[in-house]
């Protein structure tokens, strides 16, 4: 694979040019009556908006017309080096993160290469009482075959770094005894032909110091999770292909579900602390991005591979526990704007940490162009005065058309080459995966004003300097009830009531195009709760369906077969201290 700078500025200069010519006629229809001052700035957002709108749909659209790559190789082959796979744990319910590791060990060992795996689980968990069930439940893995000597366990009493710290801390104490290391998260599981495969990789290519697969949701049940479910296994695969062709050699890391080379990643990913306090101080929240940059610099490549497949994680199941982890990346992501100067980083690592700062900073400026439209039309100064019942202006239809064209085309690329590939097939026919493009749409769009002010309220949290620290997550469906809705929703629907009845008095001629934004904002709390709990029809729970539901793959069956056995049987292994406390030797 050669570096894609050809593809890289053909995608940058479509985007600017599309974001301009957007920038242009929407002055051009604005601008009838006169361009004011509003105008103008109103011009310049629709430009930085549409940029970096037409940015991501770029990447779909090239996604489509690239081909799947078929796996090829023997799986029972067993790699050369030594593989350690990390479990970073912090909080996690134990029963089902051991079920996940028993899972995968049992697959490895199915394909007769678990002697070239070691597991460690490095535990961060603060709770006691957890920590404690942890152990017990350790000890229940241990009874699965090939265990002795090859699982390990290890608590950290101080969590210094967080999960980085707790990755940089194994490395030091034991990463020479191994030549890669499969990096997980609590939640993630995978089959054992990817893991094996991801190894081979590494043995075959001395210059590869990190392999990202793009793994599936999986165990989704209420219509936040499943509508996630489906966005991650059907539409990500063809975005992942397309990002994938401009980063070639300069991929991502998302920080789990992927192999790295440890003596490269030990040489090259020591994370500073950054001066200062939290937010834009201390510990590196998104320390992946940060990972990868540092690989790249030192002349590593770092590929992300969408069609590994075998890949899988869970996904928060309702929109608070999404807007808790999404707050971290924002933090997170807007920290990197201190390193995007740093020295020898690549061209390319810049650019994604400025990429990654506007995923955050877009939120805001949409909401600055969806008020300086409300004052444009409050404050007409030259422009025709717009009365009641009339035709809302020109310039929305416009922009209104355009976003919904960068945002849906893609989608619908992408059904119709699982149509004629007969992927849709896979995921219940055609008409069904239309079915669930069009609710995706419909839903994401309706949930999408309550989004963004809870990403505009992130930017500012950490613009204003607060820190909002590293939350545990909580699994499991976590249905929302309507008072907890209301208590984390509330000011969204007072902005909604307030933004709505002052434009009906103050610009009656632009409700109809601020009703749409402002109700699902009113409804913000009943959307939380409704979309936290499971589809009640069964028109709405055939939707979203994805191919591991349709045919579970044997690790996702396996797992499930672990955590029954342990949790029918009431499973309680004493607590051995001895066991529990073993380590790799450093």
């Amino acid at each position: 694979m050669q570096r894609p700078t050809f593809i890289r500025i053909v995608a940058l200069l479509t985007a600017a040019a599309l974001s301009g010519l957007g920038g242009y006629f929407f002055l051009r229809f604005t601008g009838e009556g006169g361009l004011t001052a509003l105008d103008l700035m109103r011009g310049v957002l629709v430009v930085l908006s549409g940029f970096w709108l037409v940015w991501g749909g770029s990447a779909a659209v090239m996604g489509v017309f690239v081909p799947t790559a078929k796996r090829s190789g023997d799986a029972r082959l067993a790699p050369q080096g030594m593989t350690a796979i990390l479990v970073p744990i912090y909080n996690e319910d134990p029963v089902e993160t051991f079920a996940r590791i028993a899972a995968m060990n049992r697959s490895l060992i199915t394909l007769g290469i678990a002697h070239k795996f070691h597991i460690a689980v490095l535990s961060d968990t603060q709770s006691m009482e957890t920590a404690a069930q942890e152990t017990i439940w350790f000890e229940q893995l241990l009874h699965e075959p090939m265990s002795e000597g090859r699982i390990f366990y290890r608590r950290r009493e101080r969590n210094t770094g967080r999960k980085a710290g707790n990755i940089e801390d194994f490395i030091a104490r034991s990463g020479a005894a191994y030549d890669y290391a499969v990096i997980l998260d609590a939640d993630s599981l995978m089959e054992g032909e990817t893991i094996g495969e991801l190894a081979r990789r590494m043995d075959a290519d001395a210059d590869l110091g990190l392999l990202q697969t793009v793994p599936k949701i999986i165990r989704a049940r209420t219509l936040f999770g499943r509508a996630m479910q489906f966005s991650a296994g059907y539409l990500s695969p063809n975005f992942a292909r397309g990002a994938a062709l401009m980063q070639g050699w300069e991929g991502p890391y998302w920080g789990h579900n992927a192999i790295v080379r440890v003596r490269a990643f030990a040489a090259s990913c020591g994370l500073p602390e950054l001066s200062g306090k939290p937010p834009f101080g201390g510990h590196i929240l998104s320390h992946d991005y940060v990972e990868a940059a540092l690989l790249s610099r030192a002349g590593w490549k770092v590929i992300v591979d969408p069609d590994l497949g075998g890949s899988y994680e869970e996904g928060p199941e309702n929109l608070i526990e999404y807007a808790k982890r999404d707050r971290r990346w924002c933090q997170g992501n807007l920290q990197h704007r201190r390193l995007i100067s740093a020295p020898g980083l690549k061209l390319w690592s810049r650019f994604t940490f400025i990429q990654g700062i506007m995923a955050y900073l877009a939120s805001p400026l949409w909401l600055m162009l969806f008020i300086a439209s409300i004052l444009a039309a409050i404050f007409p100064d030259r422009r025709p005065v717009w009365l009641p019942f009339n035709e809302p202006p020109l310039e929305m239809w416009v922009l209104g058309a355009a976003v919904a064209t960068v945002l849906v085309l893609p989608k619908l690329m992408i059904l119709i080459r699982g149509l004629v590939d007969g992927r849709n097939q896979r995921f219940g026919g055609t008409p069904r995966v239309f079915a669930s493009i069009v609710s995706e749409i419909v839903l994401s769009t309706i949930m999408a004003p309550v989004m963004l002010l809870l990403q505009t309220r992130a930017v500012t949290q950490v613009l204003l300097g607060l820190d909002g620290g590293w939350p545990a997550t909580k699994r499991g469906q976590n249905w929302i009830g309507m008072r907890a809705a209301i208590e984390a929703s509330w000011w969204i629907v007072a902005l909604g009531a307030v933004t709505l009845g002052g434009t009906a008095i103050f610009a009656p001629a632009i409700t109809v195009w601020v009703a749409p934004a402002m109700l699902p904002a009113i409804l913000a709390p009943v959307l939380i709760s409704w979309t936290s709990r499971p589809p009640r029809h069964e028109r709405l729970s055939q939707i979203f369906r994805t191919d591991t539901e349709l045919v579970p793959t044997p690790v996702i069956k396996e797992f499930h077969a672990v955590v029954a056995a342990w949790t029918t049987n009431d499973v309680v292994p004493e607590l051995i201290v001895s066991r529990t406390t073993s380590y790799v030797p450093a």
